[in-house]
């Protein structure tokens, strides 16, 4: 189990450079509204989005665009969202199983951990492959309130 969150204040760009921080150079591009903060576990948040980058990453091939990384100002909430250019998610049914991975070596565990922060957080998180091109999109909506 997931321990419950230690809410403090939590600077959204600062997060979101240290999510960067830790993939490969150059491929993540980062951007966050000015200002931009909410309440939350810092840790738990950095960690949910960690996890929703590395998969990014990992599902870019070598050379396309970078993963976007982005922060914005939603109604009573913090949207983050990350977008790759991969080749999308191609069993949606299984995305939250626990243990389920078609990556060889994954664990499974890295979108279930990412949606229990959300939960703990009275969030969510979503998935959807892109509109018109190849990739996906997670999708973490915090609440400010």
């Amino acid at each position: 189990r997931m321990a419950e969150p230690t809410l403090a204040d939590c600077n959204v760009g600062a997060l979101l450079r240290q999510v960067a921080a830790v993939q490969p150079p150059g491929r993540v591009q980062q951007a966050s509204a000015d200002g931009l903060s909410l309440r939350g576990d810092a840790d738990q948040l950095q960690q949910a989005l960690i996890n929703l980058v590395r998969n990014a990453v990992e599902a870019t091939p070598e050379g396309a665009a970078p993963v976007e990384l982005r922060a914005l100002r939603g109604k009573d909430s913090v949207v983050f969202e990350v977008e790759d250019n991969g080749p999308g998610v191609a069993n949606p049914d299984n995305l939250f199983v626990p243990f389920f991975t078609t990556k060889p070596g994954g664990s499974g565990i890295g979108l279930v951990l990412a949606r229990q922060v959300a939960e703990a957080h009275g969030g969510t998180l979503t998935l959807k492959n892109r509109e018109g091109t190849p990739g996906c999109i997670a999708r973490l909506v915090i609440p400010t309130l």
